[in-house]
């Protein structure tokens, strides 16, 4: 059964950077088949989400330029419920919104924001963990879901535990005592052996008006702008005019900052461990880790007409061209190999792709990205 009251939001921006030149700006990470099931991770996203809070509770935020492909994606998804963005202006301005937008229609709503591109296994945990964020949602606390680390990752920030809370409805929610950056090495290990800190995988429960109370205190202008596009949204006839006229002006930053890390200074900020598996498929590195479960010394192959060849070799090849692509005793190596570009790089390096996208752009480049 749906959970009461509640809304699932989905962001469904970005581009995905660092799986260039798989990932586009027309055809962006979350439009993929990542994982070999057979449908991409937006979809995976909605047959997770739509259970929690029924089918007619799911909002997505993507860009103009993404609506056929969202639309074509989720033909459940509610006309109302495609909130389409003139252009990106990061996580802040697409969930303020989506919570003004539901308050407006809904108040008291309880919302939560999850990506449109993470990976997520293990159903059953993961909406133990977002019942008992609803639960501190109610208990007026902007919840997030960490997960609990399985290594000593430098790639991810990290939340820091602090004291156990009393919430009704709740197994076990903590207060969350700091937010921390992508750490180094050994700080990374000191986390894992330590057990109070969680890797932060963007998740965000509360009550609507709780989060704008929140956003209003530390960004009172992008508050104002994102109450004023809400008020005109659901009449047609307002709304394109209050997009042009206020999108552009609204800050860029990220819902972490804006809200997230304020709260945590102040004592409003939750946290619920997931012991669901989870992976934000950031970079090729971690993609041939999820497709070959971890194991090292293998090989993933991903494209449905792939043409490989492969010899003593490790890592991962991405054909999305019927060339045939030939390795023989290489290890760790990354492959994208696509109609229009080539990426070649291993997989220490594969966090260093989204500098290659900078230089192609700042090249003037954008036919390929």
């Amino acid at each position: 059964m749906p959970l009461d009251g509640f809304y699932s939001v989905i962001p469904a921006g970005g581009v995905g950077s660092r799986l260039w030149p798989l990932s586009r700006a027309d055809a962006p990470k979350f439009l993929h088949d990542l994982t070999g099931s057979g449908q991409t991770l937006l979809k995976d996203t909605w047959d997770r989400l739509a259970p929690i809070s029924g089918e007619q509770r799911v909002m997505v935020v993507t860009g103009r330029a993404h609506r056929a492909a969202v639309e074509a994606q989720l033909p459940a998804l509610a006309d109302t419920n495609i909130v389409l963005e003139s252009e990106p202006r990061d996580s802040t301005a697409a969930i303020g919104l989506a919570a003004a937008i539901l308050e407006r229609r809904e108040p008291g709503v309880v919302i939560g924001s999850f990506a449109a591109d993470h990976v997520i296994s293990g159903d059953a945990l993961f909406r133990s963990a977002v019942a008992d964020a609803v639960a501190a949602a109610h208990a007026g606390y902007i919840a997030t879901i960490g997960i609990t680390p399985t290594e000593p990752a430098v790639g991810f920030g990290y939340i820091e535990c602090g004291g156990t809370l009393e919430v009704e409805g709740a197994e076990r929610v903590e207060a969350v005592s700091n937010f921390v950056e992508k750490p180094d090495l050994d700080t990374a290990r000191r986390y894992l052996e330590g057990g109070d800190h969680l890797w932060n995988a963007g998740m965000f429960i509360a009550k609507a008006s709780t989060l704008l109370e929140e956003l209003a205190r530390t960004k009172p202008e992008l508050h104002a702008g994102l109450v004023e596009l809400a008020e005109a949204w659901d009449d047609p006839v307002t709304r394109g005019p209050a997009v042009d006229r206020i999108w552009p002006t609204l800050e860029k930053i990220a819902i972490d900052y804006s809200v997230a890390e304020p709260a945590a200074a102040a004592g409003r900020l939750a946290v619920i461990r997931g012991h669901f598996q989870w992976d934000d498929v950031g970079d090729f590195a971690s993609l041939a880790k999820l497709n070959t479960a971890g194991r090292s010394g293998e090989l993933a192959i991903l494209g449905d007409n792939a043409r490989v060849l492969a010899d003593a070799s490790s890592g991962i090849v991405v054909s999305r061209a019927n060339r045939v692509i030939s390795l023989i005793g290489v290890h760790d190596i990354v492959v994208v190999d696509t109609p229009d570009a080539l990426l070649v790089t291993t997989s220490e390096h594969a966090q260093r792709v989204k500098a290659v996208v900078d230089a192609l752009r700042l090249g003037g480049s954008s036919d390929v990205l």
